[in-house]
């Protein structure tokens, strides 16, 4: 997590938290994060002890003519380290090998002096002394702090002195400095434990107390060790404490609500403008009915009263013969089949126009008009006044 992340989650956390109290939210979470770095540990954590073993091949002056497998010889090492950080180390200890060479005259630091026929002498060097080394865990530094972490490639430089002893290990025979580099694979087999391939290379000064001129400036050795490493207190590197901000609520589903509820309006304001806009209709008003004649559920015919309204409606008609007039027949819907609705329709307005006409009402000013649907319409309260005829001005 970088450190603008670490800010705004810092920031958010600030800012929603009274929100996050009223819904409930998901609390953010604090952890150690290895990737904004570590902290320094006490000096009483991290350390280690290291033993090892292994075996090495001798480089000088006239060793090619020995053959190459007769120059191994043993080596070993242990030392006590710490590590100051995941990346820089330190390790202090004793390192012992032997070497295996040759040389054209007896060499007094030598374990064996043994003359060949082709004028060389064997030699073997006992040679134990303090060493030190920095270490550098090139895991840690290239590819981040992870405390889980199985494989660790380790580089070290360091450098310290050898004294040639005889086989009594008594006897001082020479003193020589040295320089070495080495590469380590460490394989952690748990907490505690650790395995380690150690591939070294050393450069020592030359030996001194020879009996004949063919002393060596400088020479090396070529190492490697399969070793074990002990790690004491507290093994792990404590990280900064960050902020874990919960997942984003998934809002795919609110953003569809908001886009469908805003089309909603927008095309809202679009029918109140067309409304704004629209001309008022002029409708005219229809003429008000002259009689309306109600009839029971099934009936048209019409009764002595219906004839008497019907009789007092011939007279209005028969002042003003220029005025012509519909008779509307209507039936409910809610009752009987289309059929019977028809039928009641037009019987009820047709037997209207006959009363009219035989009370003297001209044929051509009055006609029967059967009405689908009811008078009222959908209002079923108001059935019984859809069952009638109406007789009003055209």
């Amino acid at each position: 997590m970088k450190k603008a992340t670490f800010f705004a989650c810092a920031c958010a956390l600030l800012m929603g938290q009274s929100l996050m109290a009223q819904n409930n939210a998901q609390e953010v979470t604090y952890v150690e994060d290895p990737t904004q770095g570590v902290l320094v540990n006490k000096f009483s954590n991290n350390w280690f002890i290291t033993v090892d073993g292994g075996a090495g091949v001798y480089f000088s002056s006239f060793d090619d003519h020995r053959k190459f497998t007769d120059r191994f010889a043993p080596a070993a090492d242990i030392y006590v380290g710490k590590w100051f950080s995941p990346i820089i180390g330190l390790r202090l200890g004793a390192s012992w090998m032997q070497n295996k060479g040759l040389s054209n005259g007896p060499v007094a630091g030598s374990l064996l002096d043994e003359y060949r026929p082709d004028g060389y002498y064997k030699t073997l060097y006992n040679q134990v002394g303090p060493a030190a080394d920095v270490m550098i865990n090139l895991t840690n530094w290239w590819c981040g702090y992870k405390p889980n972490r199985m494989y660790n490639a380790i580089v070290y430089a360091g450098a310290g002195g050898y004294f040639t002893l005889n086989n009594d290990w008594h006897t001082l025979r020479d003193t020589n400095l040295f320089g070495r580099v080495g590469f380590i694979n460490s394989f952690n087999v748990s907490k505690r434990v650790a395995l380690s391939l150690d591939i070294r290379a050393t450069l020592m000064d030359g030996h001194a107390d020879n009996a004949y001129n063919h002393v060596d400036k400088m020479f090396g050795s070529l190492n490697a060790y399969l070793g074990v490493t002990f790690n004491l207190g507290k093994t792990n590197w404590s990280a900064p404490v960050v902020p874990v901000c919960p997942p984003a609520e998934n809002c795919d589903a609110l953003r569809a609500r908001l886009s469908a509820a805003e089309a909603r309006v927008a095309d809202l304001e679009r029918q109140l403008q067309d409304c704004l806009n629209r001309k008022p209709e002029v409708v005219e008003a229809e003429p008000e009915a002259l009689a309306t004649i109600y009839f029971p559920i099934g009936v048209s015919r019409l009764t002595r009263e219906d004839k008497n309204i019907v009789n007092a409606v011939a007279d209005v008609l028969k002042a003003d013969a220029s005025k012509k007039y519909d008779v509307k027949g209507y039936a409910d819907t809610y009752t009987g089949s289309d059929a019977i609705n028809n039928r009641l329709r037009n019987q009820r307005a047709g037997n209207v126009v006959k009363q009219l006409v035989s009370r003297g009402v001209s044929a051509d000013q009055v006609q029967a008009v059967p009405v689908q649907g009811n008078l009222h319409g959908d209002n079923e309260a108001l059935v019984s006044l859809d069952r009638c005829a109406v007789i009003i001005e055209r």
